[in-house]
């Protein structure tokens, strides 16, 4: 018996656990709260409040008791109720806990509940405070009366009113903006959009009953003087999401909802986003993306950050902004100067420091599109040399820039049957693009300068242009050439035989320098319509001995790198550069943007030229570089000079299967 006692209470504590009890069942709920440490700062307010203590004296009621790491990040109104709105009347345990519960606060506003899953496992949020699951679900009887004690993150905040005359309790949207002037609000008001409300007669939105989440935009989002105009009903519809009460820790990132605005005619959705200001904290954006506009709203993003956030109200939850939704009247140039700690706040300050005529530039342009590197692409410790170079830095802000409209649709559009490329205001340089599905899902990524960066927010809206926010900043190269063959959609093939010969090893050597000449899977592709059972066979580990030979007179490995610009500086006449197998010697000419390199009497197209890496270049051509040779024969075979490739290359397969069958 005493072997089997431990395993015996450990099933005991399970099943305590599972059905909400706990080892301590012997405490009322009020003595748990006294004697945990962690909970010192709530029962603080608990026993100085005399309708708190009176129930949990004499009635069932749930607690919602914040932890102390709470009420330490806490900066909102300590009032003297505020360990009311942590209660309710009723005994509920988490698996009871429905869409709502009511407070013990005066007027009983409504406790919101969230339910998530995250890697199968479920966490259950009060408002915008998660439950601590592990630690809550404690229950006990006190005179008859069930009650239940649940942990959370953070202190839960109602409404409060500033004024002593004027008596608020549990108002719902309209209350709130009716009044808001007499809320504590910190220093923000939202007379304008009042105003728009009541003008286009939309009032009755705010006042529904049900469950809604409404995006109030506050008064210095309404310059410059012509954009309350600009908000009408159907804007105003735009910051309403029904049947939702989406408080930001529990909504996830990037799902979008529908709006009041999402109808036969115009389609519009809003979406949830966090991002690291300049002090380090979080902040939370939303975007409001009009997927189909009309003659007066715009089609694209508009990006607002949640300037104070989780107001809840009877009918759902309210969030102020710092400016409207759907309404697109800035220039490129305004949206990176609207916030000092935005979104794109280093990438602003980048272009501020550097000089130059970028600013200038994206400020005449009448078509522009940006790739906004986020502020988290710019603490890549690559870079940090890299800030000090002005020149550098000039020519990589240009890669940047593309002088014309390219939204996340019309990218897509041009790149269903061939890799879509356009030109930067870089001399030389292009962006492409790859767009990779899962599900039902499209991720756009872009490739410039041999950084392959995923477009994280597409399609912010401006008055000449389009902003699309990367999360890494281009030209400035962080991978090796073995790991960029790796990764890089365009040149799987290279790779793949690069991975069978053993070849790809030497590439991340970071003592050595190497301009790869690399076939894109195109080049493959062309070799393979010429010469079937040529390329065929390269792709079989039969022929391994001559496809590295192949992929050898590909490779410089030299003290130095050289980039297109370099190599034609060189090659007035023929250069001959230092290959893994012997030389490679070529000449290499522009025309029309495009550099091309003759080799054995060929001029053969660098699709992507200046591939940087962090031990070299790559230069993606459009052709394989082989010829007659790099194919062995032996026996009473003709000689070479006399058969053409693709007999010389069939003769010697044959001769090779025929070796095999022996």
């Amino acid at each position: 018996m005493e072997h089997g006692f431990p395993s015996k209470f450990c099933l005991l504590l399970l099943l305590m656990n599972v059905f909400g009890r706990s080892v301590d069942a012997n405490l009322t709920v009020e003595q748990k709260i006294r004697e945990d440490s962690d909970l010192s700062q709530f029962y603080a307010l608990l026993e100085n409040n005399v309708v708190a203590n009176s129930t949990l004296q004499l009635r069932s009621c749930t607690v919602f008791a914040p932890q102390n790491s709470a009420f330490q990040k806490y900066n909102g109104a300590h009032h003297q109720d505020l360990v009311l709105y942590h209660m309710t009347n009723s005994a509920q345990n988490l698996n009871v806990l429905g869409t709502s519960v009511s407070s013990e606060l005066e007027g009983n506003p409504p406790l919101w509940i969230t339910r998530t899953r995250d890697n199968n496992r479920e966490e259950i949020y009060v408002n915008n405070a998660k439950i601590v699951t592990h630690r809550s679900n404690y229950q006990n009887t006190n005179i008859n009366k069930k009650q239940v004690l649940h942990i959370v993150d953070d202190v839960l905040e109602p409404v409060w009113s500033i004024s002593q005359d004027l008596d608020v309790n549990n108002p719902d949207a309209f209350q709130f903006l009716n009044r808001s002037e007499n809320l504590n609000l910190d220093k923000h008001r939202v007379r304008s959009f009042r105003q728009r409300v009541q003008v286009t007669g939309k009032s009755e939105l705010f006042k529904a009953e049900g469950r809604y989440t409404f995006f109030i935009p506050v008064d210095e989002g309404f310059q410059p003087p012509p954009r309350p105009e600009k908000i009408d009903g159907k804007v105003i519809d735009g910051h309403i999401i029904p049947h939702k009460v989406l408080f930001t820790k529990p909504t996830p990132s990037n799902k979008e909802y529908e709006t009041l605005a999402f109808t036969d005619m115009l389609k519009v959705t809003i979406s949830f986003s966090t991002e690291t200001d300049n002090k380090g904290s979080k902040k939370t954006y939303i975007k409001s993306h009009t997927i189909v506009g009309d003659q007066t709203h715009s089609t694209g993003v508009v990006l607002a950050e949640i300037v104070k956030g989780n107001i809840p109200v009877k009918n759902g939850v309210v969030h102020l902004i710092h400016r409207p939704l759907m309404v697109v009247d800035t220039t490129v140039t305004q949206f990176l100067e609207d916030r000092e700690d935005g979104p794109l706040y280093k990438f602003y300050e980048t272009i501020r420091d550097t000089g130059g005529d970028f600013m200038d530039r994206i400020t005449r342009l009448r078509e522009l599109t940006l790739f906004a590197p986020s502020n988290a692409a710019w603490e890549d410790s690559n870079l940090n040399s890299l800030l000090r170079d002005r020149t550098k830095i000039q020519e990589i802000l240009n890669m940047h820039l593309v002088e014309q409209k390219l939204t996340l649709d019309k990218i897509i559009s041009n790149n269903q049957n061939q890799l879509f490329q356009i030109q930067t205001s870089a001399p030389r340089r292009s962006l492409y693009f790859n767009v990779v599905q899962t599900g039902g899902n499209k991720t756009l990524t872009v490739e410039g300068g041999g950084v392959n960066a995923t477009v994280i927010q597409p399609d912010i809206a401006a008055i000449n242009g389009i902003v699309h926010i990367i999360d890494r900043v281009l030209g400035v190269p962080f991978t090796t050439v073995g790991r960029k063959l790796a990764t890089d959609p365009m040149i799987n093939k290279t790779n793949f035989l690069g991975i069978q010969e053993n070849f790809n090893y030497q590439l991340d050597d970071m003592r050595k320098r190497f301009t790869y000449f690399v076939p894109r899977d195109y080049a493959w592709n062309r070799l393979e319509t010429r010469y079937p059972s040529a390329h065929k066979k390269i792709f079989m580990k039969d022929f391994g001995y001559h496809v590295k030979q192949i992929l050898e007179r590909h490779l410089v490995v030299a003290d130095v790198s050289y980039t297109m610009a370099e190599l034609k500086r060189m090659s007035n006449e023929t250069i001959t550069l230092p290959t893994v197998r012997d030389v490679l010697k070529l000449r290499v000419k522009e025309n029309d943007n495009s550099y091309y390199i003759e080799w054995n009497n060929e001029w053969v197209h660098v699709f992507r030229p200046d591939v940087e890496c962090t031990n070299g270049v790559i230069h993606v051509i459009d052709q394989v570089l082989v010829r007659e040779s790099d194919i062995v024969v032996t026996g009473g075979a003709p000689a070479p000079a006399a058969l053409g490739l693709s007999t010389l290359i069939t003769l010697g397969l044959s001769i090779l299967t025929a070796r095999f069958l022996l």
